[in-house]
């Protein structure tokens, strides 16, 4: 095999393997070579990434490597992670978006009796993206937190408030939820500023 295209493919294996790394055999094992032959590619492939000036690392955690970005970058990476406006966010947490939008303050189990699936993970997702926020806790056994939009979900949509929320009957036949929730972010989606050209895409 060509040498250059060995590390070409190296390196998609390690991108696809992401936190959890390979070891050398078991690049070697994939690609049918030498383990020699693979150790080489990799120390010439973390050479080319420093000397480069590159992005990303190749580091070697306990006897896996793994492609890793540079830490001195972390400050714009936490800046595209909590950055409401540059969110992008799957169906569930878009669900889970519009039911706490139309029904807060609302409690996860609450949300998920709509939903019909958990959604603690939809939910972490929102919080971190600071669209959602605790506004207090339920009147109920264990109080449980409850959920209601931030002033960033407000922001982001151009809303002066909620009362400016689109006014379908969202949520009654809950077969239809995934389809009402996408025609309700399309109404809302439609009168956001030509700036704002990332949008909330379900994946």
């Amino acid at each position: 095999m060509d040498y250059l295209k060995l590390k070409s493919i190296i390196e998609g294996l390690l991108f696809l393997a992401g936190e959890e790394g390979l070891s050398t055999k078991q690049i070697a094992d994939i690609v049918e070579q030498q383990q020699e032959l693979v150790e080489q590619c990799l120390e010439d492939m973390k050479q080319d990434m420093e000397q480069g000036g590159r992005g990303l690392q190749l580091v070697r955690i306990a006897g896996h490597y793994q492609l890793a970005t540079l830490s001195e970058h972390a400050p714009y990476f936490e800046k595209l992670a909590y950055s409401p406006a540059r969110a992008s966010l799957s169906q569930a947490a878009l669900e889970t978006l519009a039911i706490v939008a139309y029904r807060q303050p609302i409690t996860r189990v609450e949300i998920e009796e709509i939903r019909g699936v958990k959604s603690e993970r939809a939910i972490h997702t929102l919080v971190n993206k600071e669209l959602i926020e605790e506004k207090g806790r339920a009147e109920a056994i264990g109080r449980p937190i409850l959920y209601g939009t931030t002033k960033s979900f407000l922001d982001y949509f151009g809303l002066g408030s909620l009362a400016d929320l689109p006014q379908p009957e969202l949520f009654e036949d809950s077969d239809n939820l995934e389809e009402e929730t996408q025609l309700l972010f399309e109404r809302l989606e439609s009168s956001l500023p030509a700036a704002n050209d990332l949008d909330l895409e379900s994946q």
